[in-house]
């Protein structure tokens, strides 16, 4: 089912919306009525939104984009922090540090630096949605994608931290963390790996990028008011705390 929802004039910015989550829930925040601006390696496939070629992990440009903004007279109601990277399955002991770094910088790094160059301006404008995608695995902990454990890890912790911050504002901070969702990125991991994954779930089958989707556009609404650094799970029944 869903759920229609009115965020008629406020602008988004959603990282990592090229595709996958991100790209779906662009896709909703712009028919919730919102301005939505998705930052990305690749330009996104979306004539509703402004595409902006951005690398999270590189904050001198992160910084630029955002004061572009703000120069443009723009206020950012809306940040969905969606960029990531996984990487390939396999054991720590043989994973490329150059590889391991990158998934740290992308999901972890990129993240702190679009928060940390936003926040002030959001918290300027009187207030704000921080939506922060984690993952099972960072709650869990998952063999042979321990980088990207770790990552996720970080995000979870920086996310209760940060709520906890800016409670006494206006400014709301949460984390959507889901299991296996059936993106290209769970797809490229492989065939077994999959049939692994769905065989792990209660209920037998991947998440689907749109149920992700509402979870998100319900915490950048009033009806999620009294949440700030909460972890919502999107597992399945696969979460086991």
């Amino acid at each position: 089912m869903t759920v229609p929802y009115d965020l008629s004039g406020k602008t988004a910015v959603v990282t990592g919306a090229a595709k996958g989550i991100g790209h779906v829930v662009a896709n909703k925040l712009v028919d919730a009525g919102v301005k939505v601006h998705v930052w990305d390696l690749t330009p996104a496939r979306l004539e509703t939104v402004v595409s902006t070629l951005v690398d999270v992990s590189e904050r001198a440009a992160v910084a630029a984009t955002v004061e572009s903004l703000v120069a443009q007279g723009e206020r950012i109601d809306i940040l969905v922090n969606n960029a990531g990277y996984l990487g390939r399955t396999q054991p720590f002991w043989d994973h490329d540090p150059t590889d391991w770094r990158r998934i740290i910088e992308v999901n972890l790094i990129g993240m702190m630096n679009v928060a940390q160059l936003l926040l002030p301006h959001m918290l300027a404008w009187g207030g704000g949605r921080i939506v922060n995608m984690g993952s099972l695995a960072g709650k869990e902990g998952l063999a042979g994608l321990a980088a990207y454990s770790a990552a996720s890890g970080g995000v979870v912790a920086f996310t209760k931290a940060l709520g906890r911050e800016t409670a006494g504002t206006e400014v709301r901070v949460n984390c959507v963390a889901p299991g296996p969702i059936d993106t290209d990125m769970i797809r490229d991991l492989g065939e077994m790996a999959v049939a692994g994954m769905i065989g792990d779930s209660p209920m037998k089958r991947l998440g689907k990028p749109e149920e992700v989707a509402e979870m998100v556009l319900w915490l950048c609404c009033d009806a999620s008011d009294f949440n700030t650094g909460a972890i919502f799970d999107m597992s399945g029944g696969r979460a086991r705390y």
